[in-house]
């Protein structure tokens, strides 16, 4: 067996794609399964984005560009983040990323040094703790709950955090809870993180993603330094339902901007020329589509919860953004006996109801399941009934 580097004997796969693909696999063969995994809309690409796309091929838009991104984008960018953000924002202040994932791997890369320490609240994304883990640092982790909203409060970073810690994680709203931070645990949080001198990485990818008339505050917005020491990534995946083009980015010190231009410059160089046009497209034009968008989100959200809470043994929180429920299925993992875990239970459902989930143990919430609802109404429905079913036999 080839021996590979010793720095990846730390790093697990992808869970989420994992499970996407072996429900691809399935289908393959003719099984019906029902997807719940996927963390991208089931929305098309508005057709103005896709034409910008089109019109920029048309034009020769098929060449590398600036490392950092084409500066019309870049500054495109700034501009609404000074919008949304309430913060001054410049086009140095923006590095071009392929997807917002890419923009979390060049900060790690850039800022930790080994043995630096990065506190990530739980329950996670799942990138989170091994793209610290390939930048050389070490993950700390920060258990939150429900009842708590799933968010991090002061004593909480004031008891986990040490002298090698550096950095703190935000994401709001958050996969895999769908949690938001309201502005109260917002202010309370980077206040805290700043006082003791540590950088806010906050992940915003779904900011756009709200419902209940709830409203996003970024930790840049509340920053008392004007937000020297904040770290937002942010893109058009989600909000925009273009998880494919692959066009983030990341905003924060001018400095680090410039060392994650040359991490990527000695990487992957340019985001794709036409697809950074689509983003400029995107960011520049009315999102009309977003409003009947998010009531079918909502929609979809509400029947899942029904469903989720009708089934004996399931505790569903209500989610107020991004398009993922997190059940606590711990009653029903003890009703099955023995060592059971929620890996396990994911594997029959997948198994014996056709039905696709990701186990929580993938995102640091080990007893718990996270369903997507970016699906279909139709899916949902008979996907919450296969499971209902099947739990209801154990």
């Amino acid at each position: 067996m080839t021996k590979t580097s010793s720095r990846l004997d730390k790093i697990r796969p992808s869970v989420t794609l994992a499970v996407t693909q072996k429900a691809q696999e399935l289908r393959s063969r003719g099984v019906d399964v029902i997807s719940f995994s996927a963390g991208e809309p089931d929305f098309a690409t508005p057709g103005h984005i896709v034409e910008a796309a089109k019109t920029a091929l048309d034009k020769g838009m098929t060449r590398y560009t600036p490392v950092a991104g084409i500066p019309d984008l870049r500054q495109a960018v700034a501009a609404q983040s000074e919008e949304v953000r309430s913060v001054s924002c410049k086009p140095e202040q923006v590095i071009i990323t392929v997807g917002a994932k890419h923009a979390l791997f060049g900060f790690f890369q850039a800022v930790l040094d080994p043995g630096d320490q990065v506190v990530i609240p739980t329950p996670y994304w799942v990138s989170y703790p091994d793209q610290v883990l390939l930048a050389g640092g070490e993950p700390v982790f920060s258990r939150t709950t429900a009842k708590n909203n799933w968010t991090l409060t002061p004593q909480d970073l004031e008891k986990i955090a040490g002298p090698k810690t550096k950095a703190v994680v935000i994401n709001t709203p958050s996969n895999p809870t769908g949690a938001l931070y309201s502005r109260e645990a917002t202010e309370a949080i980077t206040e805290k993180a700043l006082s003791m001198g540590l950088w806010i990485i906050t992940d915003e990818i779904y900011r756009d993603l709200i419902y209940d008339g709830a409203r996003h505050v970024s930790p840049l917005s509340v920053a008392s330094d004007g937000g020297a020491r904040v770290f937002v990534v942010d893109g058009v995946s989600k909000t925009f339902a273009m998880t494919g083009w692959r066009i983030g980015w990341g905003i924060g010190d001018p400095d680090v901007i410039k060392a994650m231009s040359k991490i990527q410059g000695q990487s992957t160089s340019n985001p794709a020329s036409m697809a950074q046009a689509a983003a400029l497209a995107a960011i520049t034009t009315p999102a009309d589509f977003l409003p009947e968008w998010l009531r079918e989100y909502r929609d979809r959200r509400d029947v899942m919860v029904q469903g989720l809470d009708a089934m004996p043994g399931v505790e569903c929180v209500t989610p107020k953004g991004a398009f993922y429920v997190l059940p606590d299925v711990s009653a029903v993992l003890e009703r099955m006996g023995g060592d059971v875990t929620d890996v396990d239970l994911a594997t029959l459902l997948l198994e014996k109801a056709q039905v696709a989930i990701v186990p929580g143990s993938a995102f640091g919430a080990p007893g718990h399941l996270r369903f997507s609802y970016a699906t279909s109404m139709d899916a949902i429905e008979a996907g919450i009934i296969r499971v209902g079913e099947t739990l209801a036999k154990l």
